[in-house]
């Protein structure tokens, strides 16, 4: 049939200004932000991968910098998945199987930041699978090596039922849609796998710290290892609900079940307020005698250049405030209050997993034999890290943002009103959304 290209034109010409206007949407200006982060990200990690590790501030003396804290930072959000996963297949609560969806797909990916950073901090990105084949099993960081990897391979499964139900899979490859979407019937024993592996790997962390007798503030294995557990779950259900409760108010796709995330972010209070008597008695369990290298870290961290990220990001704004935000009722479902509080629960982690891993590199001992003497030493990344990281993150936002709008990871089904108090005003959302 011949085309009438008279005809034609003038429709294209017609739908031209439709066009440009759905182009200046603010998602897609968000993400086409992100994605010009991720380019500039990308360049950044191409001269690392050339130059090597010289390029950055990282040395013998502090070899874990912004890269290690963002990787750990990243694992302790992405707890979510596992978390909430064993609340609805474990515990058998049917009613939040919505939400363990969303933080499966939150977690995958958390991981695959971790993985990215990790690839960019082993200076040989080439020996990636040396864990892998050449085992240590003494090393607490061979255990953690191992357990990312697979539950990583997890997620995957998990997730490629979400990957099989988007409508592009769906119209043009039925066939793998189906397949992809059979394998949500695994998704109990999966859970239970995950809910493994993570409890493995995220104790391990901090158990992986704390075996280190050189740098004496880490030096205590077991209250490292619960708390860097406890922090884990209770930061990464903050984040699902957080990321749940943020997109119901700026998208029409994500629909969430208000009642149920206000029992989430009910549990998450309590969670916080016990994760703040674990380290309120970590931090009182000290010895209170001078011990070298413990008594000089610990005055950083408290009294020193950490001591507003201790006292007030990670306590303060991180911990109390949340605490008493979340297990009141009446401020607990106040939307912008409640939005608050599991924000700055994320941040609170993040700066618990930032001091942690910097104080105990900020105070190290000399090479000669016997000396008991620290030396202080100082860190600040350069922009080759701060770009790098600023990349990862980017792709972390664009993958959610991506999952929101057209994976269809926040979909409580029938929703279910809030609270009169708790209700979202229509003029807080975009006109471009509803």
């Amino acid at each position: 049939m011949k085309l009438n290209r008279h005809a034609i034109l003038p429709a294209i010409r017609a739908n031209l200004p439709a066009a440009k206007t759905a182009m200046h949407e603010p998602i897609y200006r968000w993400m086409a932000t992100l994605a010009g982060l991720m380019v500039i990200g990308v360049s950044a990690a191409l001269v690392v991968f050339i130059r090597g590790l010289g390029v950055t501030n990282l040395t013998d003396l502090v070899p874990w910098g912004l890269w290690i804290s963002i990787d750990l930072s990243a694992i302790a959000l992405a707890a979510g998945a596992f978390s909430v996963s064993a609340i609805a297949y474990v515990m058998r609560r049917k009613e939040f199987r919505p939400v363990a969806k969303t933080a499966v797909y939150v977690g995958f990916v958390g991981y695959s930041i971790a993985m990215m950073m990790l690839l960019l901090d082993i200076g040989r990105p080439d020996r990636f699978w040396h864990g892998f084949v050449f085992w240590n099993i003494h090393s607490p960081l061979w255990e953690v090596t191992m357990c990312v990897g697979l539950y990583f391979t997890v997620l995957m499964l998990e997730v490629l039922p979400i990957v099989g139900h988007w409508h592009e899979v769906e119209h043009r490859f039925p066939l793998l849609s189906l397949r992809l979407t059979s394998l949500h019937k695994l998704t109990p024993y999966l859970a239970v796998v995950g809910l493994i592996l993570s409890t493995l790997h995220q104790s391990s962390l901090g158990l992986t710290y704390g075996k280190l007798i050189a740098r004496p503030i880490w030096n205590r294995p077991w209250p490292m290892a619960i708390n860097f557990y406890v922090s884990a779950i209770v930061g990464g259900i903050a984040l699902v609900t957080f990321i749940s409760l943020l997109s119901a108010r700026l998208s029409s796709r994500a629909r969430v079940d208000q009642a149920l995330l206000d029992k989430l972010a009910h549990g998450v209070g309590w969670a916080v307020l016990f994760l703040l008597t674990l380290r309120w008695w970590d931090l009182m369990s000290m010895p209170v005698e001078y011990v070298p290298g413990k008594t000089e870290a610990l005055y950083i961290l408290t009294r020193g250049r950490l001591a507003f990220n201790f006292w007030g990001l990670e306590i303060a704004l991180g911990m109390l405030l949340p605490a008493i935000i979340l297990l009141v009722p009446g401020l607990r479902r106040v939307p912008r209050l409640r939005l608050l509080a599991l924000a700055l629960i994320v941040v609170g982690v993040i700066a618990f997993r930032w001091n942690t891993n910097l104080v105990g590199q900020l105070v190290v001992f000399g090479t000669v034999p016997g000396s008991d003497v620290p030396l202080f030493t100082h860190y600040t990344p350069s922009l080759i890290e701060i770009l790098t990281g600023v990349g990862v993150i980017a792709y972390g936002l664009l993958a959610i943002t991506f999952g929101v709008r057209y994976l269809n990871v926040i979909d409580h089904g029938e929703v279910v009103e809030a609270p009169a108090e708790a209700s979202v005003p229509a003029a807080m959302i975009p006109s471009s959304s509803r």
